[in-house]
């Protein structure tokens, strides 16, 4: 069998760099990478390290670098714009090995000396959340308050180009083996605040995050639960009856015999089929299949090949082991020939229809091979196999350390189902990106143990939306099963929208999956990386952006009794920002931007655009067996926030092969805000034109305005005046307005993809909403659990002093938790009420 991958996996990459950036003496060198990223050796024999590494695939980053090295002494001075560098030559220590970094204001730890602990690093992330009932420890990141931060590559294993391995051929062309020549080797990086380039620098040294399949980017159903064949293509066509699309179907460990003989061990590795709970695997894939699912099943490969499974023969033979003696085949991810024998066996499983597996490795960190991680194997030689024979290469796996962002896709593993668990869930999915570890799956709603709390659930399922991978899971507990119909309402529904808000997301997430693999830019991004030196951007630690156009701060509180809404604190930039889903305006005018507190009910999430932002969705179409397919739509609804902004939205048609040659298409679109008009623009697809629709249908939703037009919106009136023109010709429209969410509607059926679309809305007709506190008030007192005179008199006092009647209603009585007084605001509803009246 051909590996391809593994002996490509450094084409295109150099991994010496230019010799003028390098300087050495008889036992250190010392490889300026960036002017802010340097290489550190010290090597005892004098003998250094040109190969790949585990962790690094390139050492030529192609910036242009402005550095003066000058020899001193034994040593060596160098000076670049980002920092300086002074070494005496001796063996590396923090008297004679020192950087000053240059840039960091605030810091007075911004000098490194060798040794030095990194207290200002903003941390990475962890290999599991297994078990974790809330927060637990991080690794270090790249990013650091300081502006420096140390990746030592000192232990890890080079890939070497090599026949052998322990006598055994080699057919994957490159395998990780023990450094010849063991040595000091570190990576400083300097970047100061400049958190962003800092990690296209980290991209660049260790390899970039590859391209997700767009189908990865939707709602995934998983249980570890005893399904039969029936029951689960009967709870896919439940799914489908109530609404709630899937593009990604997980068969837990049960898929195979797990009730085995007590001499061959345990039950949890297995690589036949339970034939009593899945009589017709073949079947069984191609039905989801035809249900538009990919399907990933599930892997424990510690305990080897054993002579009950279907492969055994095949699997022996290939490692020349005698069938008929029964022996196990056992687990050595070290060995070439097992791992060859190890996939091949995986393909003929997966020949029946299995997209990819789920390397569920819990064992330990141990093999043969000194240093050499199991699961880092697991990881590296599943994700580069699976791309043969042109299908999508992707894997689903923990973290197994530095450069584990090169396979795709994470599992945080088993987490309590707890509101402690949730808190810390998006604060550390945000933090693994300072690592460059961007496509974490979690199980969303919680995995075991912990309570029953439908409002947890719920808030989870919203999580989930606004995460990198939206994956519902939960335990063989016959009461922990996720489907939203077990949960009572409002939950239900609420878990029920969340779903399908998460599949029509996928046309903006699939562009911030480009933007990820050839930008360096995670979906999810910590809220300093853009603004470094605002402190408030680093107090906030579970808010970040989601992509270009979003912010989101989840809502991880239990909703306060008095208000029947919940509390998030956290932070806006400067700008203007508008609700996501109702468009209310909030104004932060300030230049360091804006702390407050958002009050929510279950319904509604924390989620923020930006001014002028372009959000991209698929319209969910029904009747042709397609309702969880995630190919490129035929009809987008797409969200126009106000202000100036453009957006490219990227698409393809879902080949590897035809990804890999650069066949994309890209759709722009542009909303320009001007005194006559309001403008909004699509333009001609670009690129692969074929990868989409040749006709689509068009809604644009301009969200956060007041339409002020008179009469009808079907065309008469002043709504007349809007236009719609295709290639310049006019073209039939409709025109909705929905003042609950501020949103203005435009669809324009049938046009072109090949052709331009303009609509043109004068400003006459169409303004920034203003702040409808008289509705949002009364919604608010409405549900309010409080005295109806104390709600009275506040809606009296909101209505006729405006903000000044903040001040009034606090004074009547004053506002506590336990007031007696009729006149009482409790305190939570007086800040929710102070949320609405001071947006802007």
């Amino acid at each position: 069998m051909v590996y391809e991958a593994f002996r490509n996996l450094t084409e295109g990459f150099r991994l010496i760099p230019p010799s003028d950036r390098m300087v050495e003496g008889e036992r250190w060198r010392v490889s300026v990478l960036t002017d802010s990223l340097i290489r550190l050796e010290w090597s005892q024999d004098g003998v250094f390290e040109d190969g790949a590494t585990q962790m690094v695939l390139n050492r030529d980053l192609g910036r242009p670098i402005q550095a003066r090295i000058t020899r001193q002494g034994d040593g060596v001075i160098i000076e670049t714009p980002a920092l300086r560098l002074e070494y005496d030559g001796a063996p590396f220590s923090g008297e004679g090995l020192s950087i000053v970094v240059k840039g960091v204001p605030w810091s007075q730890h911004n000098t490194w000396h060798y040794g030095d602990s990194p207290r200002g690093n903003l941390r990475g992330t962890a290999r599991t959340l297994d078990e974790a009932d809330g927060g637990i420890a991080l690794d270090e990141g790249v990013l650091s308050r300081d502006g420096w931060s140390v990746l030592d590559d000192s232990p890890d294993n080079v890939l070497r180009a090599v026949d052998e391995v322990d006598g055994q051929p080699n057919v994957f062309g490159t395998w990780p083996m023990r450094r010849e020549h063991p040595q000091t080797d570190l990576y400083f990086f300097g970047h100061g605040l400049r958190f962003t380039e800092a990690i296209d620098d980290f991209y660049r040294l260790t390899g970039p995050v590859p391209l997700l399949p767009r189908w990865a980017l939707g709602n995934w159903w998983s249980r570890f639960h005893r399904y039969t064949q029936s029951e689960y293509l009967d709870l896919m066509d439940r799914f489908r009856r109530e609404g709630i699309p899937f593009t990604v179907a997980v068969l837990d460990m049960d898929w195979h015999m797990t009730d085995v003989d007590a001499q061959y061990g345990s039950g949890w590795t297995g690589y036949t089929w339970n034939r009593e709970l899945f009589p017709a695997p073949r079947r069984l894939l191609a039905d989801l299949h035809q249900r538009g699912l990919r399907v990933t099943l599930n892997e424990h490969p510690r305990d080897g090949i054993r002579t009950f499974e279907d492969e055994y023969a095949q699997v022996a033979q290939d490692m020349g082991i005698d069938p008929s003696s029964g022996a196990t085949v056992g687990f050595d991810p070290a060995s070439p020939r097992f791992m060859d024998a190890y996939l091949r066996m995986h393909d003929r499983i997966a020949a029946d229809g299995v997209d990819f597996w789920w390397i569920d490795w819990q064992q330990g960190e141990v093999t043969r091979q000194r240093g050499l991680d199991p699961l880092w194997m697991l990881n590296h030689m599943q994700y580069l196999a699976s791309a043969r024979s042109g299908r999508w290469p992707l894997t689903f796996s923990r973290y197994a350390g530095i450069g584990s962002h090169r396979y795709p896709i994470g599992f945080s593993g088993d987490t309590v189902v707890s509101w402690e668990s949730l808190d810390f869930q998006p604060g550390f999915t945000a933090t693994a990106s300072n690592i460059g570890y961007g496509w974490w799956s979690h199980d969303i709603g919680g995995h075991m143990r912990g309570i029953r709390d439908d409002e947890l659930e719920a808030r989870w399922y919203q999580y989930g939306v606004f995460s990198p991978i939206c994956r519902l899971h939960s335990s063989c507990s016959m009461f922990g099963g996720k489907e939203p119909w077990n949960f009572a309402q409002p939950a239900r529904s609420v878990m029920t929208d969340a779903l399908r808000l998460r599949h029509a997301l996928i046309p903006y997430l699939h562009t911030m999956n480009y933007r990820a693999a050839f930008a360096s830019r995670p979906l999810v991004e910590p809220m300093y990386w853009e603004h470094p030196e605002c402190a408030a951007a680093y107090e906030y630690a579970n808010e970040y952006r989601f992509g270009t156009e979003l912010l989101v701060a989840p809502a991880t509180r239990r909703i306060d009794r008095a208000c029947a809404r919940s509390r998030t604190d956290l932070w806006l930039p400067h700008g203007d920002w508008f609700d996501f889903f109702d468009g209310r305006h909030y104004r932060a005018a300030g230049t360091d931007g804006r702390s407050l507190s958002v009050w929510r009910p279950l319904d509604r999430y924390p989620v923020f655009a930006r001014s002028g932002a372009i959000i991209p969705m698929q319209c969910q179409e029904d009747g042709d067996g397609t309702w969880n397919a995630a190919g490129n739509p035929r009809h987008l609804r797409v969200l126009a926030f106000p202000g100036d902004g453009e957006f490219v939205m990227s698409e393809d048609c879902g080949d590897w092969e035809s990804v890999r040659a650069g066949r994309v298409a890209h759709t722009r679109m542009e909303q320009i805000w001007d005194e006559g008009d309001v403008v909004f623009i699509v333009d001609a697809v670009r690129g692969a034109s074929d990868a989409v629709p040749s006709h689509r249908d068009w809604t644009i939703v301009f969200r956060g305005v007041g339409f002020v037009g008179s009469g009808p919106l079907d065309g008469g009136g002043e709504a007349g005046r809007i236009t719609a023109r295709v290639n310049g010709l006019p073209v039939p429209m409709s025109v909705t307005y929905d003042k609950a969410s501020l949103s203005l509607s435009v669809t324009v059926r049938g046009v072109p993809s090949a052709d331009t679309m303009w609509l043109r809305i004068p400003t006459s007709l169409i303004a920034l909403a203003g702040n409808p506190v008289e509705d949002d008030v009364r919604s608010l007192l409405m549900s309010a659990q409080m005295s109806n005179v104390g709600k009275d008199l506040a809606y009296d006092a909101l209505m006729s002093q405006g903000t000044l009647g903040l001040a009034t209603v606090r004074s009547y009585g004053g506002a506590g938790e336990d007031g007696d007084d009729e006149a009482h605001v409790p305190d939570s509803v007086m800040a929710a009420l102070e949320e609405i009246m001071l947006r802007l």
